[in-house]
């Protein structure tokens, strides 16, 4: 299935195998892309421990995007919440959504609804395993239990 318009969004704090996944999917989906970024506000909010400021985190999607994408239509926003554009923007009509994130959908269509939105439709992509199994992560990435590719670090 095709969209004009798709969001999807994450921390990005390391650019890895899930999230290239993550994105080829959207822009395979859509012919515009609306990447939430996380705020920098919203990560402490949040808990979360990240390696890497908002500039720097949004400078190296910029570049992962032109490079692997050129020419395409995307936009990035800053996100303070969960849902950001995906809300406000009536235009976009599907969510691309790992299942990490996935849940949200009910709760982003109600908000949807709310300002006389259609619901926005779900693309689910797969985990993007490790060498062990378990899913790729930032944190695992951070921590030093793997790279990028999901490879683990042998001490």
């Amino acid at each position: 299935m095709r969209f004009a318009k798709v969001a999807t969004g994450g921390t990005f704090d390391h650019i890895h195998a899930g999230h290239r996944r993550l994105l080829e999917k959207s822009f395979q989906v859509g012919d515009e892309v609306i990447i939430g970024l996380t705020s920098d506000e919203f990560v402490a909010r949040v808990g979360k421990r990240i390696d890497h400021d908002y500039g720097t985190r949004e400078a190296e999607l910029r570049r992962y995007i032109e490079t692997s994408f050129p020419g395409r239509r995307y936009t990035i926003a800053k996100l303070y919440d969960y849902f950001g554009p995906g809300i406000v923007d009536g235009g976009v009509e599907a969510l691309v959504a790992s299942p990490e994130t996935a849940p949200r959908l009910e709760q982003a269509n109600r908000l949807r609804a709310e300002r006389g939105f259609p619901p926005l439709a779900l693309v689910t992509i797969e985990w993007a395993a490790a060498e062990d199994g378990r899913p790729i992560s930032s944190t695992r990435i951070r921590s030093g239990e793997l790279d990028e590719e999901g490879r683990l670090k042998r001490s």
